[in-house]
């Protein structure tokens, strides 16, 4: 019995058929890879031991200088040096030297890879997370403090650094939102609607929740799409266009965001859900005045004592 011969194959072909099917098993296991890594899972991110004296980062949020740097610098001239850190993100090309800030304090302390940020987009979240990124290098800031250009201390940094570590939680306000204007539908199901929460923007996290912050690859890219603030009508447009325009979903990412990906994550037992920032909303009641929603602005005359005890006493009454 004679076996019939097969016609060699040509061994070009036989090469790119060997590439192809070996990309086509790289793409198949990095996709089982990206599916099973989508959602980062807070037992997987395994802490390092850690000894030594713990430190809060604190984390500024600038458009460009820090315009009360004078009482900064004060606060942190009161500290023990091993005890903290300073992380700023300005616009980019912005840098803190003499010719910048009154405070040698925040001298050389801007990341370097900072972004343009505009209010009410998703690139003040990504702000954060970068800020977040570049404090996690160090294996002893324990606590991650995002703090406004605009805000001052209230308390000395012995207090306010013993009232953070005593807690071993996160300090996030944060709260069910059942405003159907801020949801998008377009979330689901990446982003459930009884998982979506609202709140303050100034937390402290604990070094694991910074962790999945930095570590997510599911939730920002939801926000990124589908959350997004309403840009208001100019005076004197069209109505169609001014009702089509009140339709639309008003989502400001950075008052969702953490809470958002905190909830997702099994997390909330681990909150605090309260803010240790104090903010005064807009209480005018001139009705366009109230409409651009934005926390008061303290001035010199207000910087009374008793106005500063009423501020300190707020969170006993």
């Amino acid at each position: 019995m004679t076996a019939m011969k097969k016609r060699a194959s040509p061994p070009t072909l036989w090469l790119g058929l060997q590439l192809i099917l070996w990309l086509s098993v790289l793409a198949c296991t990095l996709a089982l890879i990206g599916i099973g890594s989508r959602s980062p899972s807070p037992a997987a991110l395994v802490e390092v031991p850690f000894s030594g004296t713990p430190k809060i980062a604190f984390l500024f949020l600038a458009r460009s200088n820090l315009p009360l740097d004078f009482l900064w610098h004060a606060f942190f001239q009161n500290a023990e040096e091993d005890k903290y850190s300073i992380y700023i993100h300005s616009e980019p090309g912005f840098v803190f030297d003499r010719t910048t800030t009154r405070s040698p304090f925040f001298f050389g302390r801007q990341i370097q890879d900072s972004i343009k940020v505009v209010w009410g987009e998703a690139t003040m979240i990504e702000a954060e997370r970068l800020l977040f990124a570049a404090a996690l290098k160090d294996p002893a800031n324990r606590r991650f403090a995002l703090i406004s250009d605009s805000c001052v201390p209230l308390y000395n940094f012995s207090y306010i650094y013993n009232y953070v570590m005593s807690s071993s939680k996160s300090f996030v306000d944060s709260f069910l939102d059942k405003r159907e204007g801020r949801y998008n539908p377009k979330m689901f199901p990446t982003i459930p609607k009884d998982r979506w929460r609202k709140g303050s923007q100034w937390t402290i996290l604990v070094r694991k929740h910074a962790q999945i912050v930095v570590a997510d690859t599911v939730v920002f890219p939801e926000f990124r799409r589908f959350c997004k603030r309403r840009i208001e009508p100019v005076l004197g447009g069209k109505q169609n266009h001014k009702e089509a325009t009140q339709k639309e979903h008003n989502c400001i990412p950075d008052e969702h965001y953490m809470q958002t990906l905190l909830s997702m994550n099994q997390l909330e037992d681990e909150l605090e859900r309260r803010t240790l920032t104090y903010t005064s909303w807009n209480q005018s009641i001139d009705a366009q005045e109230k409409n651009n929603w934005h926390p008061k602005k303290f001035e010199f005359a207000d910087a009374s004592l008793q106005h500063i005890t009423e501020i300190r006493i707020v969170d006993r009454k």
